[in-house]
């Protein structure tokens, strides 16, 4: 697997950026959410006593990409989760165009005085907000609202 994730220290002063990219849509929205993950918690103080799949679609890949990333945020924030890792598949329909997302989120409720908590997300945001691909590669830029 070769999906990865840079912080962008450069891009938003008041914010966090990040860049994440992988070989195939999939390793795209594991890095991008891993991300995110990481903005908000030490993954590795996070046990895995809560999971839960999810499937989400979308005619298009940005909008699936941006919805998950802020169902993650909402998690956290409606339920107080905060998350170890996730597990991603990214296809697209070839009749219909349509992309959709299976993942499954391991985490657990926050105890803060077990986890190390970061950068509470409050949202992710269109701002410089990017998704492309560049031959066989796919790479998200991404700003968060802390």
């Amino acid at each position: 697997m070769t999906a990865s994730f840079r912080f962008l220290d450069d891009i938003a002063l008041a914010d966090t950026a990040f860049e994440a990219s992988g070989d195939s849509p999939s390793e795209l929205f594991t890095a991008a959410s891993q991300a995110l993950i990481e903005t908000m918690v030490e993954p590795d103080t996070v046990n895995s006593a809560w999971s839960q799949i999810f499937e989400k679609s979308d005619p298009d890949l940005p909008t699936l990409l941006f919805d998950w990333l802020g169902e993650i945020v909402y998690l956290k924030d409606a339920q107080g989760l905060v998350f170890r890792e996730v597990l991603t598949t990214v296809k697209q329909d070839p009749a219909t165009g349509h992309w959709t997302l299976d993942a499954t989120l391991v985490g657990e409720e926050i105890d803060p005085d077990k986890h190390e908590l970061r950068g509470d997300v409050k949202a992710v945001t269109k701002h410089m907000y990017d998704v492309r691909q560049d031959g066989s590669r796919w790479t998200a830029r991404v700003v968060l609202d802390v």
